[in-house]
């Protein structure tokens, strides 16, 4: 498998209960911001994000995913500057189609791979927020965004074919769209998304399928769908799966390091946290608040865990992939081995602070990996 990490571009800290600025976005921290302490906030300075990068190189991790949206740093800004910061570690880019031109997006990936020296990844977000969308004046309909979204694909594969492309279409009409040089490897692209509507664009243009972490059962018949969808592809796409990771010598420190993560929670806060993510148009956000609903029903911690070693407890107070392979180094690689038995053959990881548990995850958790012959060398 390859195995990624996660760059904070919002904020950083030791606990999900410490709120850094109001948000709707995903993988964001959606709780009022409570004046945090200097040992609770670390903000996404490229001194901080730069160690984070570095120390991710340096365990082993094949890349790193930068989120996107209004609430946090640009991602291909920040992924250029951490690209010269770095040597071997891939940058996973995402972006939304409704924010810039297919074209333009085959320029600034093209021109990233030879300044980085092939060492970019594109995770196409189409989005399922109706206010972020609104503040790039975007207003179509769900379906209709999808459906750009396959547009955009194919126009941005075009210009990278080496001769003027020429594509019209309901959203895009473009002539001679081309770049100064196709990119060298093309990179691959992640596309993301649940619903009805986005299993089609994913089996059409997915280098990879990405999801976000659910139980086992769940997750395969995710992989089955979009296999269904596309079976003539079905050899060459690879199969991605997000978690949040707190991984320890022993499984107790283990779960004693979750429970710190949302230690002072009350319910009136997930509460509203709650509402604001119900509110929200994504069909893998419904998913994620449903694997939780069990504990909010009956605020009984035992609930959180909802398979061995997979707890929905991120979800409470954050948006996007909302739950986290938690145990020992060796029960979180049973699961990852799970995962990989069903098709997954990346998995997007991050913990909390970044900075520490990715020392801690490339500590312990991926040298287990590597010993089952799950994860690649170090590369050092």
């Amino acid at each position: 498998m390859q195995v990624h990490w996660f760059l904070p571009t919002i904020s950083d800290g030791r606990s999900l209960t410490v709120g850094t600025r109001r948000t709707h976005g995903p993988e964001a921290d959606v709780a009022d911001s409570a004046h945090p302490t200097a040992d609770q906030f670390r903000a996404p300075t490229i001194g901080y994000l730069t160690q984070i990068a570095q120390a991710a190189e340096a365990v082993g991790f094949d890349a790193v995913l930068t989120p996107t949206g209004t609430w946090c740093e640009d991602a291909w800004l920040t992924c250029a500057a951490l690209a010269q910061e770095t040597e071997r570690l891939k940058f996973l880019v995402a972006f939304r189609p409704n924010a810039v031109s297919p074209t333009l997006a085959a320029q600034q990936a093209s021109t990233f791979q030879r300044l980085s020296g092939g060492r970019l990844l594109l995770n196409i977000v189409t989005g399922g927020e109706r206010d972020e969308q609104a503040r790039f004046g975007d207003y179509l309909a769900k379906a209709d965004r999808y459906a750009r979204t396959d547009e955009f694909l194919t126009v941005m594969r075009g210009a990278w074919s080496g001769e003027p492309y020429d594509f019209k279409g309901e959203h895009y009409d473009v002539r001679g769209a081309t770049v100064l040089a196709p990119p060298s490897p093309q990179p691959r692209v992640y596309v993301v998304g649940s619903s009805a509507a986005a299993g089609p664009v994913a089996a059409r243009h997915a280098d990879t399928y990405l999801t976000w972490g659910e139980p086992p059962a769940h997750a395969a018949k995710k992989i089955a769908w979009i296999r269904g969808l596309a079976p003539e592809r079905a050899t060459q796409m690879r199969f991605g799966i997000r978690f949040h990771v707190v991984t320890r010598d022993t499984s107790a420190e283990a779960w004693a390091a979750a429970e710190h993560l949302i230690e002072g929670i009350d319910r009136s806060h997930v509460g509203r946290v709650q509402k604001i993510l119900a509110a929200s148009e994504s069909t893998g956000q419904a998913r994620m608040r449903a694997l939780h609903e069990r504990f909010r029903d009956g605020w009984k911690t035992s609930d959180l865990e909802i398979y061995p070693n997979v707890w929905a407890g991120v979800g409470l107070l954050r948006g996007g992939a909302g739950t986290a392979l938690v145990g020992s180094h060796t029960e979180v690689a049973d699961r990852i081995a799970e995962y990989a038995d069903l098709g997954f053959e990346e998995v997007i990881l991050s913990g909390f602070p970044h900075l520490e548990e990715a020392y801690m995850v490339g500590e312990g958790l991926l040298p287990e990996l590597r010993r089952r012959g799950l994860a690649g060398p170090t590369h050092q």
